[in-house]
């Protein structure tokens, strides 16, 4: 799932490449992926590109006025094209395409998702709040104004997992299943640990590590093209999607924690003291 830096990184390519042109049209293949019917899709024709910027994990771009908003959910991706087919994409079957936006030079792009479980989704606003996930955001981790002490109000009481409370969007905006578990493990720091309990230097080091991790992450994404984003972000986590392999840090074998849908990954040493947690889906899968 794209996450705050590889958005970051798209709205940086796209303000290269698409501020200051027209959109010639909008070819919606995917019906179930635009979310709002007013204004039309079709109000975006003739008007020009003026911005492109992100919220959280949604991406804007400001059309005169306009807003196209996306959220690329768990599958869904950006696909740049200097030129782009001027026969109409057919929908249905496993074609990708899900939306394709044609500019007036010629190029342009195409919005995909693979896979049956469909979560890509489109708004055509004319204000980003009245995209009811963008309205209910919390703080931008990148934003001046989340500091120790903002993180510090943020945990105080809140019983839950601190994974589960970095990737709550309403408490932080941007952070993931992926680099929730880099953020984690730059801090040394359980994810079943409960927010609560955080000291002050906890919470100070936890905010050192979410700035530092996606900053670094934009920094390695930036002037990269939209298709070598997900490589790059691939290569560049530490411990999340590498179960079974070393830990780059103290050389123990990172493990993994499965859910339903999702898993975590972690380093027992460096983080929960070398003991393994527990992970009840396995264990009740092997009973």
């Amino acid at each position: 799932m794209p996450e705050l830096p590889e958005v970051e990184a798209l709205a940086a390519f796209l303000r290269e490449r698409v501020v200051g042109h027209a959109v010639a049209r909008v070819d919606v293949l995917a019906i179930s992926a635009l979310k709002t019917y007013d204004p039309p899709v079709t109000a975006l024709g003739g008007l020009t590109v003026t911005g492109a910027t992100r919220h959280g994990k949604f991406l804007d771009l400001d059309v005169d006025g306009i807003h196209l908003v996306v959220h690329l959910a768990r599958a869904g991706w950006l696909r740049w094209r200097d030129e782009v087919p001027t026969r109409p994409a057919r929908p249905g079957g496993k074609n990708p395409l899900a939306l394709r936006v044609h500019l007036d030079d010629g190029s342009g792009f195409d919005l995909t998702e693979a896979g049956t479980k469909k979560g890509l989704a489109v708004y055509v606003v004319r204000d980003p709040n009245d995209v009811p996930g963008v309205a209910t955001l919390g703080p931008d981790p990148l934003d001046e104004s989340f500091t120790a002490d903002r993180l510090r109000e943020i945990v105080a009481g809140k019983r839950t997992q601190i994974k589960g409370l970095l990737r709550d969007q309403s408490v932080i905006a941007g952070i993931g299943n992926a680099y929730s578990d880099e953020v984690l493990h730059v801090a040394k720091m359980s994810p079943f640990k409960i927010a609560a309990t955080l000291t002050d230097d906890d919470v100070a080091t936890l905010h050192e590590a979410i700035v530092a991790t996606l900053r670094d992450a934009v920094d390695r994404s930036r002037g990269l093209e939209a298709q070598d984003l997900k490589g790059e972000k691939k290569t560049g986590l530490r411990v999340h999607g590498r179960k079974g392999q070393e830990c780059p840090v103290c050389g123990d074998t990172i493990r993994e924690v499965s859910f339903a849908d999702s898993a975590l990954q972690y380093c027992p040493t460096c983080q929960t003291g070398g003991k393994p947690l527990a992970d009840r889906r396995l264990s009740r899968l092997l009973k």
